[in-house]
């Protein structure tokens, strides 16, 4: 029986050292991989020149190297491009690559579906599927065509990363480590819905941007559209930001997505500016995409111009994120749930 070989992607420095040092190979041995698994691009262990033959034949008894290619890209006419990878438990996941002027984003993922049920995101319809491993997430900057062009990564794909932490700050270690990518934190933005233990160790232990998902400062109305404010209330999830400072590089933000007739009333700029009172941050409003099965829809440009222009009245600096990518499945959750269901209907197909 073929015993399952463990990735070598995905692992941090200490960990490459503890590698090593089971194996009975010098210490320097991890910095080599490391090197050569996040610096370089290369397919198999064998290409690691600068290990003899034995340690590489030694490594791959136990190891693979670990990363994929995507298995789809779809391209829009604004260049930007989702890329479709599958897992390891051979779900699937989206990568969305933004080219912007002088920047280049990409939207990873930190899970397969999600189990937090907002009423807006198609995500959230698959259900919970799995988590990403470090190696799963940091594979979606490393196996793009772009890698080498990207400035910018916002944790804002499948998935609720702070349900995912462990391996969403392993991933981030990889990306800001000298060893490892060398990217600036501030460089990364991590987006959550807002649980509030996860929250607060994320700030203790990373420097990278926070960005919350608000949507409204309502205690009913977001219940009805985001379950966890039954467990973490937006009163509560901003308290705990109170408590961090935010008046150096590190930022908050509060992304909102505006429906119709729904939350883009005057009296919700009155509310968020009370909420948010005495807190630097910027509020990121989203034109919203269709999703099927809901009811929600986008206000017209002129009401969300409207409701930005409020908040920036009320010293509230606003801006509205540009749509990319409408051409090609453009909410997040689309093009995986297309492909699943096209999965399972082969299977079906196979069976019968």
């Amino acid at each position: 029986m073929e015993t399952t070989r463990q990735p070598l992607f995905g692992k941090t420095l200490n960990e490459l050292i503890q590698l090593t040092v089971d194996l009975g190979l010098p210490k320097f041995t991890a910095g080599q991989l490391a090197d050569w698994l996040y610096k370089k691009q290369i397919g198999s262990i064998e290409e690691m020149s600068n290990l003899s033959k034995k340690v590489r034949e030694l490594l791959s008894e136990k190891f693979e190297l670990g990363t994929s290619q995507p298995s789809k890209v779809q391209v829009s006419e604004d260049g930007t491009k989702k890329y479709l990878f599958v897992t390891g438990n051979h779900r699937f996941i989206e990568t969305a690559m933004i080219p912007d002027d002088d920047r280049t984003t990409v939207c990873v993922s930190s899970q397969v579906g999600c189990k937090m049920g907002c009423l807006f995101c198609m995500t959230a319809k698959q259900g919970f599927q799995g988590q990403l491993t470090a190696g799963e997430i940091v594979n979606q900057v490393h196996s793009i065509e772009e890698t080498a062009d990207v400035s910018n990564i916002v944790y804002m794909g499948m998935g609720e990363p702070f349900d995912n932490l462990d391996e969403v700050l392993k991933s981030i270690e990889i990306l800001t480590a000298e060893w490892g990518y060398g990217m600036s934190p501030r460089r990364i933005t991590v987006s959550s819905i807002g649980i509030i233990p996860a929250m607060a160790r994320f700030l203790t232990e990373c420097q990278a941007h926070l960005a919350i998902s608000l949507h409204t400062p309502f205690d009913e109305q977001r219940k009805s559209l985001m379950p966890v404010q039954l467990a973490y209330p937006i009163a509560e999830v901003v308290d705990e930001i109170r408590k961090w400072d935010f008046s150096g590089q590190r930022r908050v933000s509060f992304e909102y997505i505006l429906f119709k007739g729904l939350n883009d009333t005057p009296v919700h700029v009155k509310e968020l500016a009370r909420l948010l009172n005495g807190i630097k941050c910027r509020i990121n409003l989203i034109r919203f995409h269709p999703v099927p099965g809901t009811p929600l829809v986008s206000p017209d440009e002129e009401t969300i111009l409207h409701f930005k222009n409020q908040l920036n009245d009320k010293g509230i600096f606003t801006s509205v994120r540009a749509s990319r990518g409408q051409d090609i499945y453009a909410a997040c959750g689309l093009l995986s749930t297309k492909e699943e269901n096209k999965d399972k209907g082969k299977s079906k197909k196979d069976k019968g």
